[in-house]
């Protein structure tokens, strides 16, 4: 009657409570463990092998660097895009060159034509000679004398013939004293047909009249053809 009025618990072992103290799971600790050894592994690797970090001095001139980069690139590209219309330029130009060649050819070969027909209408040298005097047309000034001639060799017979002309002026001094004057012989080179013209000096109050044209080989003295025609005014 006087005892404690404390209920007794029921116990089922003799040791006391069965409830055991909680543990981190251990699946838990590898996971930790992993993360750890992962996050200080990549660092390692970063530190060692990875991208050295830049400091800011280093961050602005990679910054100016990349700027100047950037200039020169659209320069370059300026630069390549004007070279390009000038190419496109070029070739327009040379397409018109080209055009314009062909016309002048085309017109080459129609003078060509035209002075075959020409040549064939020619009359004779009056001597018959090969080469011979065809044409020719003078015109005489105080001082000097302007010519022009035509050669011609006939046809067939057109080997390249080298020679030298020589004008023989027959006129009169202004103290009325008449002269034959030969004037500077020049050089004449043709196959069918060729034009010469120019001018002479004529002695100081000399007129000329009439001019004998003479033409030698070269290195011969022999006249291979000769013709007197009278001097315009």
């Amino acid at each position: 009657m006087f005892g404690s009025s404390k209920r007794h618990v029921f116990k089922p072992t003799a040791y006391g409570s069965s409830r055991r103290p909680r543990r981190i799971p251990r699946w838990l600790v590898l996971m930790l463990t992993g993360v750890v050894l992962g996050s200080g592994g990549l660092l390692f690797l970063q530190k060692s092998y990875g991208p050295v970090r830049l400091t800011v001095e280093q961050s602005e001139q990679l910054h100016y660097d990349l700027n100047s980069a950037n200039i020169d690139k659209q320069r370059l590209q300026s630069q390549v895009s004007q070279q390009a219309r000038e190419l496109t330029e070029a070739r327009a130009g040379l397409q018109a060159q080209e055009l314009e060649l062909n016309e002048a050819r085309a017109q080459v070969e129609k003078l060509t034509r035209d002075l075959a027909l020409f040549a064939a209408a020619m009359p004779e040298d009056p001597r018959g000679t090969s080469p011979g005097i065809r044409a020719a047309s003078f015109k005489s000034q105080p001082g000097r004398l302007s010519y022009e001639l035509l050669i011609m060799q006939d046809e067939g017979k057109t080997d390249n013939f080298k020679g030298e002309v020589t004008l023989v002026a027959a006129g009169r001094y202004a103290n009325g004293k008449n002269a034959n004057i030969d004037l500077e012989p020049f050089s004449v080179e043709l196959r069918r047909y060729t034009h010469l013209s120019g001018e002479q000096t004529l002695p100081e109050g000399f007129t000329a009249r009439q001019i004998t044209v003479k033409i030698t080989r070269q290195g011969s003295d022999k006249v291979v053809a000769t013709r007197t025609l009278r001097v315009s005014r």
